[in-house]
């Protein structure tokens, strides 16, 4: 294990669809690449000092670099009191937290093993902070691993793509996301994990917040478009992160794709009779301009001037298409 990890390259990146276990998955290799007393299967034994300091958030070779949005959640989900706050916290990772690397990176390791570094989402960062890792990455410190993991690796800088080594990590098959997730109790299990492209810790998530009505008042709109409904569900969803519209949007689109052309709904089968109604009657070449638009829309989903004319716009482009 030891000359493996000699060998290891100085970043990798893990990417893959969203929801599916990637942040967990490079937390066990950080400390599977720490631990002092591997398995032989490779993962860490949980028992010698360095599983106890990397359990306890306190192992003094490793840092996690994150959103601060990502680390309140993370907060309250352990139930610490959440403090107050003067302002909504950041969904980037900023250059701070990227300069912050310099001391830890510039002073010998704690147990003469490894310096290992987590970041993600890899997207999350914004420019300043993309170009102050890429000058890191590109003069890589001895004895320094960066994990990161990506839900999207077009929106990262292609610079910072090529100096990763990149793993994809797959979706599970169907039926052992399922399986886990009936394991978890999670009723309508089969639904929750299609309408989240299979990702079973996202479907997971949303069935713990056991609130479909946002996502059915935006799905009953695409199922009978029409201007005069699309100004009211716009109103109605404001408030809902424009991401996850998008995101069902255009889980929609793929659906309506598909029936027209193979007969076959992968998402939203519980809306299948509607989806075959407007399949029938679409035409192909509006369908691929609505899901081009809806991808370019993704792009801008994070900061819009206005959220309500965002999704005016989106829905009205939307009836457009099925008119």
């Amino acid at each position: 294990m030891q000359q493996l990890r000699a060998r290891l390259p100085h970043a990798i990146l893990f990417h893959g669809s969203a929801g599916i276990g990637k942040a967990d998955f490079i937390e066990h290799f950080a400390q599977a690449l720490l631990c002092e007393n591997v398995r032989p299967d490779g993962h860490a034994c949980n028992a010698c000092a360095s599983c106890g300091w990397f359990v306890q958030q306190s192992h003094p070779d490793y840092r996690r670099i994150r959103p601060e949005a990502l680390e309140d959640e993370t907060a309250e989900d352990d139930g610490e009191e959440k403090k107050a706050k003067t302002k909504t916290p950041s969904k980037e990772i900023k250059i701070e937290q990227v300069r912050a690397l310099a001391d830890f990176m510039n002073i010998s390791t704690h147990r003469q093993g490894l310096r290992v570094v987590v970041l993600y989402p890899a997207e999350a960062l914004n420019m300043p902070a993309s170009n102050a890792l890429l000058k890191t990455l590109e003069e890589p410190p001895p004895g320094t691993v960066f994990l990161l993991a990506s839900n999207s690796l077009d929106r990262l800088l292609p610079t910072i793509l090529s100096r990763c080594r990149k793993f994809a990590l797959p979706l599970p098959a169907h039926a052992d996301a399922l399986a886990w997730l009936q394991a978890q109790g999670v009723a309508d299990a089969d639904s929750w994990l299609r309408e989240q492209g299979g990702a079973p810790l996202a479907a997971l998530a949303q069935s713990e917040a056991g609130n479909r009505a946002d996502m059915d008042a935006l799905l009953g709109f695409l199922a009978s478009p029409a201007v005069d409904s699309a100004l009211r569900t716009a109103d109605k969803l404001q408030k809902v992160p424009l991401t996850s519209l998008v995101a069902w949007q255009q889980r929609w689109l793929f659906d309506l794709f598909s029936c027209k052309l193979t007969g076959r709904i992968r998402y939203y089968p519980r809306y299948g009779r509607e989806l075959k109604a407007l399949a029938g009657k679409v035409h192909v070449s509006r369908l691929l301009a609505a899901i081009k638009g809806t991808a370019e829309r993704r792009a801008t989903s994070d900061h819009p001037l206005s959220p309500k004319l965002f999704i005016e716009d989106m829905l009205l482009d939307y009836t457009a298409c099925c008119a």
